[in-house]
Formats: structure tokens, C-alpha cells, sequence
């Protein structure tokens, strides 16, 4: 059987890892990402605070040496799902089974004036100049805004105020500062009650303002102000911005999506195509965008393969549970929990915020790290 899969995100590395481990070297899986590797979306915080540096955080496709399982460093330009078939600047790929996981692109240049005013911190670079840019910031007004819905990792914007106030902190820069953090939703962390309660007290002590379902439109390079879709101006000296996101312009051109986003089964994250799956970021599957469910319906996915090679029924259908570590600041860590029930919304509980799930963190990373690329 030819596995064919696009993208080594979270979903991606998960699936060829799982079909490796299941099927050893019975099946033939091609692994494609235009990249040079790949980095853990929390890590980029770490960058733009200084804790870390791209480099350091970038674990190298390279690295990937599973039975079975090769890597191909390409840009996908076209898909035809019906056929499963895939053209690189590489090359043709056919597959028996084909996964789409190329996850969702940012746009800075979606956000008039963002590129030119202000800093993203959605990409390794966008991180490095963001953290370059907060190291020369001298004090003033700091606004953390998001463009559009939906977006990846969705703590991630509140996060970025919570730990731009420690780092003006640390540079005894906060009594002249002021910090505001703008999004389209009513609450930080929608799937999650708790996290969101957390997060708007870890506000308030801090003296964050909290501006909630608004968006910022553009920036205006005249008067140095983000304007809301409220029709609201909020002046600033460091923007901090959250991009646009859209599927991958390969995957609309192919037809596959619908609305923006690849539709999906939420049961069997099949598409529409016979032997086509997709997961991740990529989908409209009624999960939030966050690395935790893209790897579990790569894991799912993989089983499901796993099954039909080995001429197996696989009844089994995807359960959309997953966790991940929420950064208040002052080094206080919250683990999340989210369980998507499918007409029902989502359940969420959480544990901490706490110092101590800081190594539980540390250790989340690492055993990914060992399990994708060793």
C-alpha cells in the first residue's frame, strides 16, 4: 500500500509514525513538507519572549528515520483527489491512501499595515523579529490583536499578553506601559470554561485590558492606530498581531474545500474523495485548531489504514478528547482539557495554574520529539 501524506505537522508526523509502528516497513509512506522541520506552536512564544531560539526549538525532518517511512522536502503544487495523485517541484506522487494535513496558512498581509507596523508571532520569524522588536521597546502602549477567527492554538493571543507583562516586567517597564489584547471571541479559551476564567483573572490582577469579540481590521502607519471592527481606534507603540488564517491555496485549487476548510466526517475524517483523508488545522472538523487533536486524528487515521492493509473492518470512530499547557505568566502553568462531543459542544476541565507543570510541559515536547524523529 502507497501512503502518501502532506504536511509534518502534529497530524501529519503522528500518522506516519503510528503506520510505521503498526505496519513496519509492509507499507510504503511518503512523508512531504516544504519545510526544513518542525516546531512546536508553544515554542514560538518562547521565542518572542527570549526564553529560546528558532534553532534550538527546530527538530529537523532529517531526523525522521522510521521503517517504512520516507521524507521528501517539496512544495505541494497541485492535488487531484480524485485520482490521489500529487505534483511537487519534486516530482509525482500516486497513493493508494492520500492524508491531507497541511494545517492553515497565516496571512500578515491579510491585516493592512501589519506587515509594515507591526509583528506577528504565528511563524519562527515572525517570533524572532517580534522578540527582536519587544527587546528595543522602551515602554508605552502594547496591543495583542486578532485579525480574524477561526485561528490556531487559541490560549495563544492571551498567552502573548501574559507574557509580554512579564518580560516589561523584568525590564521594569510596566508602570509606564499599558497592555490590551483584542479577539473576535467572548471569552479567551471558548472550549474551555476554566481556562478562560483563569485567564480573564490572570488579566485583572495584571491590569490587561480585556477586549473581547472584536477584531482589529488594520493599521493605520498616519496616526499609529489598530482599527476595531467596532469602529473603536486604539493608539499603540508595539503591536503584537495575530494573522488571518486560511487552508493552504493547493488544497482550495483541488476542490476540497468548502467554506474555506476541508470538510470532513468528524467520525472517520474521511473527505469526500474515496481514499482521501484530511485532519488537522486543514478541516472544518468542529475541533479547535490546536496540535493536540491534529495528532489524535493522525494516530486515528493511521489505525484505519493500519486495518484496511491488513484487510481488517475498522469500526472504530474518532473521539475528540486532547489537552494541552495553557501559560498564565509568572511562570504558572494550567493543563487543559477538552472533550468535543459532536451536537453538544465541548467539556473542559483543568489542573492548576501551578509552577510544577512546568517539567510536564518540558516532558509533553520531549516525547513527541522522541517518538517523530528517532
Amino acid at each position: 500500500m502507497r501512503v502518501v501524506v502532506l504536511g509534518g505537522g502534529f497530524g501529519g508526523l503522528e500518522c506516519v509514525s503510528r503506520i510505521s509502528e503498526l505496519l513496519a516497513s509492509d507499507t510504503d509512506v511518503t512523508l512531504i513538507d516544504r519545510g526544513e522541520g518542525f516546531t512546536f506552536g508553544f515554542q514560538k512564544l518562547d521565542v518572542m519572549v527570549g526564553k529560546t531560539d528558532p534553532s534550538s526549538v527546530l527538530h529537523s525532518y532529517a531526523d525522521i528515520d522510521k521503517p517504512g517511512v520516507r521524507f521528501v522536502r517539496a512544495v505541494v503544487t497541485s492535488i487531484d483527489p480524485a485520482n490521489r495523485r500529487v505534483q511537487t517541484d519534486a516530482g509525482e506522487f500516486d497513493a493508494d491512501v492520500l492524508v491531507v494535513a497541511l494545517g492553515a496558512d497565516v496571512n500578515p498581509g491579510g491585516t493592512p499595515g501589519l506587515t509594515g507596523l507591526g509583528h506577528e508571532f504565528y511563524t519562527p520569524d515572525g517570533a524572532a523579529a517580534a522578540r527582536d522588536a519587544l527587546n528595543a521597546f522602551d515602554g508605552g502602549r502594547v496591543v495583542v490583536g486578532v485579525a480574524s477567527l477561526p485561528v490556531k492554538c487559541a490560549p495563544a493571543p492571551s498567552e502573548a499578553a501574559l507574557l509580554v507583562h512579564d518580560v516589561l516586567v523584568r525590564r521594569g517597564l510596566r508602570e509606564k506601559s499599558e497592555i490590551t489584547a483584542v479577539s473576535p471571541v467572548p471569552v479567551p479559551v471558548p472550549p474551555s470554561p476554566p481556562a478562560s476564567k483563569a485567564i480573564v483573572a490572570a488579566f485583572a490582577e495584571r491590569g490587561i485590558t480585556w477586549i473581547p469579540k472584536c477584531s482589529v481590521q488594520s493599521l493605520d502607519a498616519e496616526r499609529h492606530v489598530a482599527l476595531l471592527s467596532d469602529g473603536r481606534e486604539l493608539p499603540f507603540d508595539l503591536y503584537l498581531g495575530v494573522p488571518r488564517h486560511h487552508a493552504p491555496a493547493v488544497v482550495d485549487a483541488a476542490g476540497l474545500t468548502e467554506d474555506g476548510w476541508i470538510p470532513v466526517d468528524p467520525r472517520t475524517m474521511r473527505t469526500k474523495f474515496a481514499g482521501v483523508y484530511a485532519i488537522g488545522d486543514v478541516t472544518s472538523a468542529g475541533t479547535p485548531k490546536a496540535g493536540v487533536f491534529a495528532e489524535g486524528q493522525g494516530r486515528f487515521v493511521a489505525d484505519a489504514i493500519a486495518a484496511e492493509a491488513r484487510g481488517e473492518t475498522f469500526e472504530r470512530s474518532y473521539e475528540a478528547t486532547g489537552y494541552c499547557y495553557l501559560q498564565v505568566g509568572q511562570d504558572n502553568l494550567a493543563e487543559v482539557h477538552v472533550t468535543v462531543v459532536p451536537g453538544e459542544g465541548s467539556l473542559s476541565t483543568m489542573n492548576g495554574p501551578s509552577p510544577d507543570l512546568n517539567d510536564r510541559k518540558v516532558e509533553f515536547a520531549a516525547s513527541r520529539a522522541r517518538r517523530w524523529f528517532s
